[in-house]
Parts: C-alpha cells; sequence; structure tokens
C-alpha cells in the first residue's frame, strides 16, 4: 500500500494523499506497525486468510522504518505544500525506494539500517 501511495504522489503532486501516508507512518513510528492504517487493514482483510503467524519480528526495526518513513514522507510534504518542489520530488522518491525495495523483494532498508545502529552503538563482550 506503501509503495502505491507514494508513486500516486509522485504522479499526482497529490499533498493531500502524501499527508495520509506521513500520519501513517507517524502511527506506525508511535505505536508500531499493527498500529497503522495499513497494519490494521493486514490484521481484518489478510491475516484471516492466511492464518496466525509462525514466527514474530521485533517491533524495533519495523518501527525504526516507519519513522524513516515518516522523516522523508515530511520533508516532502514540506516540499509540496511549501516549496521548493524539487524537495517534495526527492524525499517523496527515496521513501518510495525504499518502500518499492521492501514490497517487491522484502529487504527492510530501515529495518536493516536499525540493525547496523545498534552493532555500531551497543558494545558486545
Amino acid at each position: 500500500m506503501t509503495t502505491v501511495v507514494l508513486a500516486v504522489v509522485l504522479i499526482t503532486g497529490s499533498a493531500w494523499l502524501l499527508a495520509w501516508q506521513t500520519l501513517a507512518f507517524a502511527l506506525g513510528a508511535a505505536g508500531g506497525v499493527s498500529r497503522s492504517p495499513y497494519g490494521w487493514l493486514f490484521r481484518k482483510a489478510v491475516r484471516p486468510r492466511i492464518g496466525p503467524p509462525t514466527e514474530f519480528e521485533p517491533p524495533e526495526p519495523p518501527r525504526f522504518a516507519q519513522a524513516v518513513g515518516l522523516l522523508f514522507a515530511g520533508l516532502g510534504l514540506v516540499g509540496y505544500a511549501l516549496g521548493p518542489l524539487w524537495l517534495g520530488l526527492a524525499a517523496t522518491g527515496i521513501a518510495l525506494a525504499a518502500a518499492f525495495l521492501n514490497a517487491a523483494f522484502g529487504y527492510c532498508l530501515g529495518c536493516e539500517m536499525y540493525l547496523l545502529i545498534r552493532r555500531v552503538t551497543v558494545r558486545t563482550e
């Protein structure tokens, strides 16, 4: 859903649609992915059809990824609403690229960033 929404934003230049996506990222960053509108939709429409999960992912990496998405969507929203337009296009494009990697290849760039930051900042003995 995120990939589609961000692609439509780039095609149409809709600041309102980007505001929606920014809100979705904010809810996902604050409460976890399951608290975002897309998480709710997944729980109601998809999860009943595929059954319960067999394994769980730690919540911190996806929440960090949502926060990164929030940052770029927020920058994009500023660019679309207030200018400069190139900021809106560039920030939204970066968010779209990361969302596409996750949707097409299952590679969560924000999650990987989180894990890298943890490796660098946490001491191992």
